[in-house]
């Protein structure tokens, strides 16, 4: 872990420009940086001005400290004013602090921005060092696809693995413990990732499509959102295929919303969620029952959650708060993880942590990397690609039933990488 006196100083330079009709076009076509939401977000260009990788237990601590180090010693001219200028780091942290991954934070020299019709382009370097040069817009690559195939889990060894989850509710080892599952490929070398990025986001506009240090994908779920003193969250636990027509999601939908399974598994997701920003809070509200949010492939029960904060924390001491939620560990957290340590064959990686922005101002916006795919460094003619679905195992789930579940949850990665 970097030591916060041996940090650079940094000055960030926001000035307004016209909102960019597509802003990946600035991004890098073999490692993109992106953040976007119906056209909106944030992407960099140019090289990384500076970059944080901390491996240790506890990685998340020490990277909301390091980042208020960060951010007080940065010099700020910012004319704009909106979430996301003046200085941004980008963050993808992994699922469990026991993971060979990293948990990296990533300041460009570059950011492009876009919201509400406006846009500007936001300038970091060192105090002491030349301003970074004029960002350019680069057309995309030739189209390509990948190759994929079963993982370390395959499909029979999911539902052994479920079964095993199974076991250890019934033997009072946990409430709820969520299972995932991989699958694993190649894609080319000189793959251009933003077509990846642009598949995802016009296929899903109403996810966060994102991109960091090698984690591309459209996530559904906002782990928290910091603005201005208030924190959001939106929670989701439950989930269905989409039926064929209006009258099959009529029925699907009121099923979702009836079956104690599906509401047991949400109450333990809400609750972890509500405990874990109790702390944080002066007032804390939550709907009593969940809504059904629709998606292009499924509809998930929601629940949306607001307070105020009471401390001044930033965005990342709420992802500090938050993560790993029972939505995509278990209850109770201890014993969930320590589950799926034991029933998953695989290191999930950044698969199911946080990823998102965090601003100098401690505001944020933060998702749970799911519908995604870890891309892997060029080796030769390929880079290697592995994706993970799962979903949350409570007492009476099916093993058959949850491996359909994990394959309606790949399709909109599985859907953008062919």
């Amino acid at each position: 872990m970097p030591d916060p006196l041996s940090l650079p100083r940094l000055r960030a330079v926001t000035r307004p420009i016209p909102a960019p009709e597509d802003p990946l076009l600035f991004a890098s076509a073999d490692d993109p940086l992106v953040w976007l939401r119906r056209g909106d977000g944030m992407v960099a260009a140019g090289a990384e001005v500076l970059r944080i990788d901390v491996g240790e237990d506890g990685r998340l601590d020490a990277i909301a400290d390091l980042w208020r180090a960060i951010a007080s010693a940065t010099d700020v001219d910012d004319s704009v004013g909106l979430p996301g200028t003046g200085l941004v780091g980008f963050g993808a942290f992994a699922f469990d602090d026991a993971s060979s991954a990293p948990s990296t934070l990533i300041v460009p020299s570059i950011v492009i921005g876009r919201r509400g019709g406006r846009g500007w382009v936001t300038r970091i370097g060192r105090l002491d060092g030349p301003a970074p040069a004029d960002p350019e817009a680069h057309g995309y690559g030739p189209h390509w696809s990948a190759t994929l195939g079963p993982g370390e889990l395959n499909p029979a060894a999911h539902v052994e693995a479920v079964a095993d989850a199974l076991a250890a509710i019934e033997a009072g080892e946990v409430e709820k413990v969520v299972v995932a599952r991989d699958i694993a490929g190649t894609l080319p070398a000189d793959a251009d990732l933003r077509r990846l990025v642009r598949a995802l986001a016009e296929g899903y506009p109403d996810t966060w499509a994102y991109a960091v240090d090698g984690i591309v994908g459209a996530s559904p779920e906002t782990l928290v959102t910091v603005s201005g003193g208030t924190v959001t969250a939106r929670v989701l636990a439950g989930t269905r295929a989409r039926g064929a027509n209006a009258d099959e999601d009529t029925a699907i939908t009121a099923e979702l919303a009836t079956t104690p399974k599906d509401l047991d598994e949400h109450r333990y997701a809400v609750q972890s969620v509500l405990t874990a920003l109790e702390p944080h809070t002066s007032a804390l509200v939550a709907a009593e029952q969940p809504f059904t949010l629709k998606l292009p492939n499924v509809w998930h029960l929601a629940t949306d959650v607001e307070g105020t904060l009471a401390n001044g924390d930033s965005a990342l001491d709420m992802v500090r708060a938050l993560h790993p939620t029972a939505a995509v560990a278990g209850t109770p957290t201890p014993a969930a993880l320590a589950a799926i340590r034991r029933i998953e064959p695989f290191d999930r990686g950044r698969y199911a942590g946080p990823v998102g922005w965090v601003d100098g101002n401690g505001d944020g916006e933060w998702a749970i990397a799911l519908r995604c795919a870890q891309i892997g460094p060029a080796e030769g003619a390929h880079r290697a690609v592995t994706a993970h679905a799962g979903g949350g195992i409570v007492a009476g789930s099916q093993p058959e039933a949850e491996l359909l579940e994990t394959r309606v949850k790949f399709r909109p990665i599985v859907d953008a990488l062919a």
